[in-house]
């Protein structure tokens, strides 16, 4: 028969069975002479009467356990099973009297508490998920107080609280749980002698549970968000087992948007057809820019040598998305006008920003290795990218390549195309996916589509293939293979390169 009966203050009072524990192993007492009650089941308890002295104040244990054990107990103590703090000391009492238990993690116990830590977390994260918040009007004048009705398997609502403390900071919340609430109240604006609103600190309530009725009913608002979600929904992506995997049904009853979930399943199937046999759309080519162009085309030169010069110098100066703002400064491209092929590279790189040109990088350094391996000559190219300054982040001293967002190459569209106007190429080499969408005007999948020849919107013959600094980054055991598959891609246009450099031949020798 057990000798000791304690009793913790509540069911998550963590800071006391520490303190029992502690004081229980200092006087040599084993788990099964111990009997654990918290506050609230030892009012039911025949035999609570009969505890023993607490044991507080005796010395305390010599014992030192992993800190992984300490962050496992303030897990577990948050767990509905009656017997956690029995367990947790059983533990406890092992770890210091079987030293081989630190290392035995099939150990039954050991499972018992990892599996009940984790049956907590879960719960923690559904909470997190899964609130759903009512406005409450105030008679008071007080601001309005929104309400949540949840029902979690373990006592978990003090651990959780912080996370919506720090979510909705500024709203006044509320909460309600079957055996425990909590309540909100964030800080008012208080003046300071200059007359400056100050805020001031919030606070957090505790209470007993509540009922389901105590929460307000549905509003206006979310029928707002019933709609929204209804036309959110995608039906072609439906997996109805691991949609009730993450969101199981038990929580479906506190969820405004599950009445839609069985009639949006059912029609899911028809809508996919119906998604399916619509026409496609054509996507818009560019963001439509809020300011007018630095340069327009009416004011650049009829010389497209000097047009392209006075893009240059406008590029320099263009701010339409953040990157300029940062860069040593635009990098344009070069090449002559009326260049048979244009290579586009997506963006200017480190050496590239400091040297003001083109594919002068690691990356531009294969390039020309290609260009050789081709027999062909780089002054016959007009070579660019399709944004003009460098992104990047910083890593202590280094600037580390970043890819430029959709957004950011749509602002610098209208650069390049000014650039294709004014030089004309016959063809367009587009190195990597962000060149390749900015040419074609739609995504590109580089690895399906490499290699082949391509019609850009103005009619003109496109060939899409990787960019060289795809090739570095790869498996350096596989990048002679990954060379030559890349020089095959771009072989393709040696066809078309001969044929000008010989017409440019014939030009010349008739004049």
């Amino acid at each position: 028969m057990a000798t000791h009966t304690v009793t913790l203050s509540s069911d998550t009072d963590w800071p006391g069975f520490r303190g029992e524990a502690r004081a229980l192993l200092a006087r040599q007492v084993p788990p099964e002479d111990v009997v654990w009650h918290t506050r609230a089941s030892a009012e039911s308890d025949l035999f609570a009467a009969l505890e023993t002295p607490r044991a507080q104040g005796v010395g305390s244990a010599s014992a030192i356990v992993p800190p992984a054990f300490v962050r496992l107990c303030e897990t577990v103590v948050l767990h509905d099973d009656p017997d956690r703090f029995g367990l947790l000391y059983r533990l406890l009492w092992r770890l210091v009297h079987e030293p081989t238990l630190r290392r035995d993690p099939l150990d039954a116990d050991r499972v018992r508490a990892q599996h009940m830590a984790q049956a907590v977390r879960r719960d923690m994260h559904k909470m997190k998920a899964f609130v759903r918040f009512r406005p409450l009007p105030q008679d008071d004048g007080e601001p309005t107080l929104h309400v949540a009705w949840f029902e979690p398997d373990h006592h978990i609502v003090e651990a959780v609280a912080p996370f919506f403390v720090r979510r909705f900071a500024t709203m006044r919340w509320a909460i309600l749980t079957p055996e425990r609430s909590v309540q909100w109240h964030p800080g008012a604006t208080a003046d300071a002698d200059g007359g400056e609103a100050l805020p001031t600190e919030g606070r957090l309530d505790f209470g007993p549970g509540a009922r389901r009725e105590d929460a307000p009913p549905a509003d206006a608002g979310e029928a707002l968000w019933l709609t929204y979600y209804r036309h959110i929904f995608n039906p072609a992506r439906l997996k109805l087992a691991m949609m009730q995997k993450e969101m199981p049904r038990r929580y479906w009853q506190n969820l405004p948007e599950a009445v839609l979930i069985a009639p949006l399943a059912a029609d899911a199937a028809a809508r996919s057809d119906r998604m399916v046999d619509a026409p496609a759309t054509v996507p818009a080519r560019r963001i439509v820019p809020i300011v007018r162009p630095l340069l327009a085309e009416e004011d650049t030169s009829a010389d497209p040598a000097a047009a392209l010069a006075q893009l240059q110098r406008a590029t320099d100066r263009c701010r339409e998305c953040p990157i300029g703002a940062h860069a040593t400064q635009s990098v344009f491209g070069e090449g002559p006008v009326g260049a048979a092929l244009m290579v586009v590279g997506e963006q200017p790189g480190d050496q590239e920003d400091l040297r003001g040109r083109p594919f002068v990088g690691p990356a531009g350094q294969l390039f020309d290795r290609a260009l050789h391996d081709l027999g062909w000559s780089r002054e016959a190219l007009y070579v660019t990218n399709a944004v003009k300054h460098f992104k990047y982040e910083l890593r202590g001293k280094r600037r580390i390549h970043k890819t430029p967002t959709q957004h950011e190459a749509q602002a610098c569209l209208h650069w390049l195309e000014s650039e294709m106007a004014q030089v004309r190429p016959q063809a367009v080499l587009a190195l990597g996916a962000t060149a390749a969408r900015a040419v074609l005007g739609r995504p590109v999948a580089v690895m399906r589509e490499r290699g082949q020849w391509q019609t850009g919107p103005r009619g003109e013959p496109v060939l899409v293939t990787l960019h060289p600094s795809a090739l570095l980054r790869g498996d350096p055991q596989q990048r002679d293979e990954a060379y030559a598959a890349w020089l095959e891609d771009l072989s393709k246009a040696t066809a078309m390169l001969h044929a000008a450099a010989g017409s440019m031949q014939r030009e010349t020798a008739a004049r």
